[in-house]
């Protein structure tokens, strides 16, 4: 009888037909599930359910599992008194903005290495890579010197936009998983567009870019999560309240505000990126994983 070893599991169908295997299985199943499921979202339903409590109920010991008199009026209050609107504003333009940057050079440099094959690619690469290696707050000296003074055109960049979308275009990670994925899109393709006269430009646009939608937004929603949750370098180079991103504007009014209004400017500053993660995590998944399959 011929055996198909692709349905091949760690615990064999027989053993998981038995009475006691089944129920073991799957009481291991319940548990690692329930288990994961309570870390991941407890900090965000004590966030939640924080943001609703009093000043005196947040500030208990121990703290109660739910709000005894639910104060919605803390969201009105982050609302209005830490300026969130402005805040919000600012977080999503930088993010637009270094999204924008990211899909367009590293898209460049990782199709020049994948298809372009420039000469020493591969060296240069791995230098790229290397720099994955170095903690990002041995970094944080040497481009806040670049960013007050910027080489050759002697710029000063504090409270500029391009202080935070510069420094994340040299992404080494977004690059080589763009490559990787570029190193998929099979060579028949590239050598039709090449027949029919595509320059290199017009086969990125053209053959390249359409079949490439899942890997783009990875890199999309990496650009605006990496500016979203930052918060060291913008308050290095946005020391203007009116720059300021929603992470470091919550921690500037933290001082003079009640716990519980800043946890309810937290919640609202967390839900853009949730339901950006809720939109596109099959995106997410699928491009994460097409880029390592070949053939």
């Amino acid at each position: 009888m011929a055996h198909d070893s692709g349905t091949r599991t760690l615990i064999s169908h027989a053993q998981l037909r038995r009475g006691r295997g089944k129920a073991i299985y799957w009481t291991l199943v319940a548990v690692v599930v329930v288990g994961f499921t309570l870390v991941f979202l407890g900090p965000l339903y004590w966030m939640v359910t924080g943001a609703l409590k009093s000043g005196q109920e947040i500030a208990q010991t121990p703290p109660s599992l739910f709000p005894q008199d639910p104060q919605w009026q803390n969201y009105a209050d982050a609302w209005n008194n830490l300026a969130l609107a402005k805040l919000l504003f600012n977080t999503f333009y930088y993010a637009a903005g270094a999204v924008l940057f990211q899909l367009v050079l590293d898209t460049a440099a990782a199709y020049a290495m994948s298809k372009l094959r420039p000469i020493f690619g591969n060296a240069i690469l791995a230098m790229m890579l290397a720099t994955l290696m170095i903690p990002a707050m041995v970094l944080i000296v040497p481009q806040y010197v670049t960013v007050i003074d910027l080489p050759i055109l002697h710029i000063n960049l504090l409270d500029s936009p391009f202080a935070i979308w510069l420094p994340l275009v040299a992404n080494a990670f977004n690059i080589f998983l763009l490559k990787r994925f570029f190193d998929s899109i099979p060579e028949d393709l590239m050598a039709a567009a090449l027949i029919d006269g595509a320059t290199a430009l017009r086969t990125l646009w053209s053959v390249v870019l359409p079949m490439s939608r899942p890997i783009l937004g990875v890199v999309s929603i990496f650009a605006v999560t990496a500016v979203w949750k930052d918060f060291l370098w913008p308050k290095l180079v946005m020391p203007s309240p009116e720059t300021r991103t929603v992470s470091v504007g919550i921690y500037a009014f933290a001082g003079g505000t009640p716990m519980n209004v800043v946890i309810a400017a937290s919640v609202i500053a967390a839900i853009p990126t949730v339901i950006i993660f809720l939109i596109f995590q099959r995106n997410i998944m699928s491009g994460l994983t097409t880029g390592s399959l070949k053939g």
